[in-house]
């Protein structure tokens, strides 16, 4: 299904295009999208919304970092005090070698540098200084190299340690680290230095819960040396194409494995039949994998299955009727498969799922009515399919419903009114031409949406009158080329929105720059392909918490997003033109 204009052709997840700095630490490849996990211990949020008031903490804090230069040492401090100015350090990026030596022998608890500019080996001394008060360190993203690693020997209660992306890495710092015997936690996403041999070194660290080699592409026979860490509940090996069959014959001794992601490996039918041994498997991603219908037998077995993803495995109809005996199943997974109604047959008897994808699949309003009956159901991925108004009918039921996905289908205006009883749905994706003003009235009545696109939708002036009736929206998406300056007012009222995209309407002028000013939650905001000028940003001075800006295209250079960055808008991380 679909056409290759389709906006997510273009937008496909692929973490190798990811940009770094501003979203490194977020998760977006395909295989890990459909269900986001996070990595180390819980780091306190210092930031404040505008308005509210700063504790008598907060403002010393403050305080500290603009006279930061004055004080040569925090070890005097309270730890829990010192930690706090240290992550306000780091999350305004002042951290730098010289004010982090003031922090040498502070006991600090975490560690969190991922992604921080500058960060390599000379830094690693005042880290190991910390010694066992140390519970996690995070240094995604850094230069730091197996040299550096010595220093945290002496680190003996570490929990979690993060080296994503860290390419400088190799098997030599797995030894330098083998010694951490309290880690649960461990990650060396994207390296292509560790091989199976360094995984050797990985065996001591028998109180391990979750390691995470997601494209790491030589580790192939190493995951026997895991044998023996029986307390290991989560494994992610997903994009290591290197990963076969006989690797999964190696994880069938990790009886405690309750997450398992092999996404686009080599795993096949015959190499399922070794997972049948994880009764407690409860999550199994085998997105892009080469196997087929036929590993439903196996996965059967599996009694604690709550989640699955088999979507890009080229499945067909044939042999999928073994899917009814996956009945514990929560979310499934089939986006772009060949597969057609004739699957929704066996799905209709899974009433504990919550959540089901059938992205591009071959699906009709015929096979619709196999839905009627799964009333748990709070997420329906239909996007690209071959969905219209009459399908929508079977949906009507579904009062659970949280998030629709009716991008790029052949429903119509009309066919949005079935839905107007659906008052738990929170997020909708309209994002299809034939959608018009009078699709938009037909949803007045589901005043809880909180997220809306209708990027590809034809909306004008006079359809931006029936958004005030979503007052809790945190993000809206209306990109079709109808909207003037005049039906930018009605959205200046949407105070609940953190990210708003218009851009594409080229009719657009700095004038609407005006009502965006007063939605000071904005955190993004596009205006791209507009009629937008360096004068206008001047309206943009009270978004305080804006942290990405787009407005390519425009009459605006980065010279000019620069200036109103350094003096005005002091979150802004991201922008374009850049």
């Amino acid at each position: 299904m679909g056409g290759a204009c389709s906006r997510k052709r273009d937008l496909q997840d692929n973490e190798d295009d990811l940009h770094r700095g501003v979203s490194g630490r977020y998760y977006k490849s395909g295989s890990s999208k459909w269900l986001r996990t996070s990595f180390s211990r819980a780091t306190m949020d210092i930031s404040q919304g505008i308005g509210s008031c700063p504790s008598l903490m907060e403002l010393c804090i403050s305080r500290i970092r603009e006279d930061i230069k004055k004080y040569g040492n925090f070890s005097m401090l309270p730890r829990d005090i010192s930690q706090q100015i240290f992550d306000d350090l780091v999350c305004s990026q002042c951290l730098t070698d010289s004010i982090l030596e003031a922090f040498r022998d502070c006991a600090l608890q975490d560690i969190n540098l991922g992604e921080y500019p500058g960060f390599n080996d000379s830094w690693m001394d005042v880290l190991s200084s910390q010694g066992s008060s140390l519970l996690s360190v995070d240094l995604s993203g850094s230069d730091v190299t197996d040299s550096g690693l010595i220093h945290l020997k002496e680190c003996r209660n570490l929990q979690a340690l993060n080296f994503n992306y860290c390419d400088q890495i190799s098997d030599r710092g797995l030894k330098q680290i083998s010694g951490l015997s309290n880690l649960t936690t461990l990650s060396f996403r994207k390296n292509s230095l560790i091989t199976d041999q360094g995984m050797s070194y990985l065996s001591g660290l028998t109180n391990l819960v979750k390691l995470d080699l997601e494209r790491c592409p030589k580790i192939h026979g190493g995951l026997v040396h895991l044998k023996g860490l029986s307390k290991l509940e989560s494994l992610n090996v997903n994009c290591c194409n290197c990963i076969t069959d006989a690797d999964m014959k190696a994880v069938s001794g990790l009886r405690s494995l309750k997450s398992l992601q092999i996404a686009s490996s080599k795993v096949t039918d015959n190499g399922v039949t070794f997972l049948k041994a994880l009764h407690k498997l409860a999550l199994l991603n085998m997105e892009g994998c080469p196997v087929t219908a036929a590993c439903l037998e196996s996965l059967s077995a599996l009694g604690a299955l709550l989640y699955l993803n088999l979507s890009r495995c080229d499945l067909i109809n044939d042999g999928c009727d073994k899917f009814s005996k996956l009945k514990t199943l929560r979310v499934l997974n089939l986006g772009f498969n060949i597969i057609s109604d004739a699957i929704l047959v066996h799905l209709k008897g899974l009433t504990n799922l919550e959540s089901l994808n059938l992205d591009s699949c071959s699906i009709s309003d015929e096979g619709m009515i196999n839905l009627a009956g799964l009333h748990r159901l709070k997420c329906l991925e239909l996007s690209d399919t071959g969905v219209g108004s009459s399908g929508l009918r079977h949906l009507s039921g579904l009062v659970n419903l949280e998030s629709l996905n009716l991008s790029f289908t052949v429903v119509t205006d009309g066919g949005l009114r079935k839905l107007s009883g659906l008052s738990s749905l929170k997020s909708l994706n309209l994002d299809a031409s034939q959608i018009t003003d009078a699709g938009l009235a037909a949803l007045t009545n589901l005043t809880g949406l909180t997220h809306l696109d209708l990027f590809g939708a034809r909306i004008t002036d006079s359809g931006t009158n029936y958004l005030r009736s979503f007052k809790n929206l945190r993000s809206l998406e209306i990109c079709g080329g109808g909207l003037t300056d005049a039906g930018v007012k009605n959205i200046k009222d949407l105070t609940s929105l953190t990210l708003l995209n218009l851009s594409q309407n080229h009719h657009l002028a700095d004038k609407c720059l005006e009502s965006i000013s007063g939605l000071t939650q904005l955190v993004s905001l596009n205006v791209s392909n507009s009629r937008i000028t360096s004068a206008g940003l001047q309206h943009l001075k009270p978004l305080k918490n804006l942290k990405s800006l787009t407005l390519e295209s425009c009459k605006v250079t980065a010279n000019d997003i620069k200036k109103l960055q350094s003096i005005d808008l002091p979150n802004l991380v991201s922008f374009r033109p850049e």
